[in-house]
């Protein structure tokens, strides 16, 4: 499938992707001001001064994340669990700009969301899910800046092999604490509460 080039404004530069993959584009010594120039419908990270486009993502990685909100939606509605969990906020590290694709903040820190279009406030859990044109970059660079924000848990949820990679912060790196998939079923820090995998992936 041959996948045309959108229009980007000058000094950007796309890579076309197999069409089961999302499509990556990448601008190079990006200011914030370039965030605003983002065409509709597809999200932009800024990292070390390149700016990262990434279209929406696939039907699997986007019903996998949904499936893992629904789940985890007790801890959103008792106001005793405490968690704010949201899909895809712009999250701004000082100069480093960056979207999770599953984000969450405890209700003791982010008490009352903040009408912005960004947070300024680092996360307390991010869930990213890998995909081949991202992974990389969320494997890598991101979790430095994650672990840098001190963000206490970030879990890399692979939609494609059916897998969830569970890391806390320790100190300054992150150590994996837990590892499943398919139809595992397990209690996922900071999360107390069993979490049935297999739902995840029944699409």
């Amino acid at each position: 499938m041959t996948i045309s080039k959108p229009d980007f404004p000058n000094g950007v530069r796309t890579r076309a992707v197999h069409s089961t993959q999302m499509k990556l584009t990448v601008k190079r010594d990006a200011t914030l001001e370039d965030l605003e120039t983002i065409p509709a419908g597809m999200n932009g990270q800024l990292i070390d001064g390149v700016l990262y486009i990434t279209a929406r993502p696939s039907n699997g990685h986007a019903l996998a994340i949904s499936a893992l909100h629904i789940e985890l939606g007790p801890f959103t509605k008792d106001r005793k669990l405490g968690w704010v969990l949201l899909f895809e906020p712009q999250v701004n590290f000082g100069k480093n700009v960056l979207i999770g694709d599953l984000v969450g903040w405890r209700r003791e820190r982010m008490p009352v969301i903040p009408n912005s279009k960004h947070f300024d406030l680092a996360p307390d859990f991010v869930c990213e899910a890998l995909s081949p044109s991202t992974a990389r970059i969320d494997r890598g660079r991101k979790r430095e800046i994650y672990a840098k924000a001190k963000v206490g848990h970030l879990w890399f949820l692979d939609p494609i092999h059916q897998t969830l990679e569970v890391l806390a912060l320790d100190k300054r790196a992150y150590q994996v604490v837990a590892s499943a998939g398919g139809d595992d079923r397990g209690r996922f820090p900071p999360f107390d509460a069993e979490l049935d995998l297999s739902v995840l992936w029944s699409f």
